[in-house]
Parts: structure tokens; C-alpha cells; sequence
């Protein structure tokens, strides 16, 4: 069974339209703890478009279950990851140009500052790990920095207009899930998931965690923050 990590970014996005102190995105986090999701997912950007300081601290206060830190290798994030310590913390390139996440990190071109930046955060007892394609090369990178978990961006799969290339993308993410787990690695998988594509991806042996925001923040407009979290659950748990 997959675990469930939920991203609470588009909560804090609803707020900072208005810079208001609601919807708060640490009492959104509460509510997804109660419903059962097995971990919290957050992306402090350089540019904090959503996710605040003071919301990063206030998680790793109230939060009991997992909390995974989103964050690019600035040196500024860094020093905040450092200092607030969150279970985990997951590496992910940033523009500041885009929408959301585009791609997975190119471990192989940003090799030596990932290293930097791994060694700090290792020092305090945090587990990494990274978001990246699933892509042979940037796996066996990933190995050579010494990080142990990986999350596959599963965007691709999620974009694909037709049946066939949308099998092509998941016969990729299932052989590299496979070559990946073989090297020792932890899978997770994530970007673009929602309740009609989520199951292929589940299913995958070995799959470990998923991590969702913007479909479920969005089926909570429908039934409710925690009925989404439940749903969603229901589905990865199901594989």
C-alpha cells in the first residue's frame, strides 16, 4: 500500500491573494492529519508566492505526523531547513517564472551544489530526498550523492493526451521504480496525480508514498477538505 502525503500549498496560495490570515494552511494541515493522511507537504519558495516562515515553523510545532519541507538548494532555504529541522526535506529546481514545478531536478548538472547542500542538511539529522525524472542517469546520481529517498515527477504520465503515450509514460516510471528500488532506493512519486489517474501509479511495486496537493485541495470545494484526503487515501491505499 502507498502512503499519502498531502501539499497544502494552494491553501496558503487562496491566502496570500488577499493577504489574509485565512484559509490557514497549518489548521488545513491539522484537518488532513485527522483524515489520515501519513504525511504533510509543504514548498517554502524563494520568492514565498505561498508557503510563509512562519507557516514552516508552526508545522514542524504541531504537526505528529510526517512533515516533508519542499525547497530548492538556495542557500537562504537551506539555513531555514537547518534551523527548523522538518522530518524531510525534498530538493526540487525552481523559476521563478513558472506556475508550479515543471520538471524533476537535474541531479547530473547540479551535481556538486547538490552535494553542499545534501551534506548541511544531512548534518542535522534530515532525511532527503530527490525530485527527479525518471531517468536512468539522473538516478545513478542520485545514488552517487549518497540520498536514499527518491520522488519521481510523474507530470509526464499525468499530461499525456492519449492512452498510448500515457502507457509509454508509465512503463518508464515502473521500470525506473524498479531499477531505482534495485540501487537501494526509497520510491516516492508525485506531480500532476488525481483521483482518475492515481491507482497506475499506486500499483507500482514498491511504490512507497505519493505525494498530491491541487486535485485534492480541489475536490475539497466538493466534499470537504477531509472527505478528499480520505478519498485520495482510499485510492492508494487500494493498490
Amino acid at each position: 500500500m502507498a502512503l499519502l502525503g498531502v501539499n497544502i500549498d494552494h491553501v496558503a496560495t487562496l491566502r496570500q491573494q488577499r493577504r489574509e490570515l485565512s484559509p490557514d494552511p497549518v489548521a488545513a494541515a491539522l484537518a488532513c492529519e485527522k483524515a489520515g493522511a501519513d504525511s504533510i507537504v509543504a514548498h517554502l519558495r524563494e520568492d514565498r508566492r505561498h508557503i510563509q516562515d512562519h507557516d514552516v515553523a508552526r508545522l514542524k510545532r504541531f504537526l505528529r505526523i510526517r512533515f516533508n519541507l519542499e525547497m530548492a538548494i538556495h542557500p537562504e532555504i537551506v539555513d531555514i531547513a537547518c534551523r527548523v529541522k522538518p522530518d524531510q526535506v525534498t530538493l526540487v529546481p525552481e523559476r521563478r517564472q513558472e506556475l508550479t514545478t515543471e520538471g524533476g531536478l537535474d541531479v547530473v548538472r547540479n551535481f556538486k551544489k547538490l552535494k553542499d547542500a545534501c551534506a548541511k542538511i544531512a548534518c542535522q539529522k534530515i532525511d532527503i530526498s530527490l525530485f527527479i525524472d525518471p531517468d536512468k542517469a539522473q538516478v545513478d546520481r542520485t545514488v552517487a550523492l549518497g540520498v536514499e529517498t527518491i520522488e519521481f515527477h510523474t507530470g509526464m504520465y499525468a499530461k499525456a493526451l492519449t492512452s498510448a503515450a500515457r502507457v509509454k509514460e508509465l512503463k518508464k516510471l515502473v521500470g525506473m521504480s524498479a531499477y531505482a528500488r534495485s540501487l537501494g532506493l526509497t520510491v516516492n512519486a508525485g506531480h500532476g496525480l488525481k483521483y482518475d489517474n492515481t491507482l497506475p501509479i499506486a500499483q507500482i511495486p514498491g511504490m512507497h508514498e505519493l505525494n498530491i496537493g491541487h486535485s485534492i485541495i480541489s475536490r475539497a470545494l466538493d466534499v470537504g477538505l477531509k472527505n478528499a484526503v480520505r478519498e485520495m487515501r482510499k485510492i492508494a491505499r487500494s493498490a
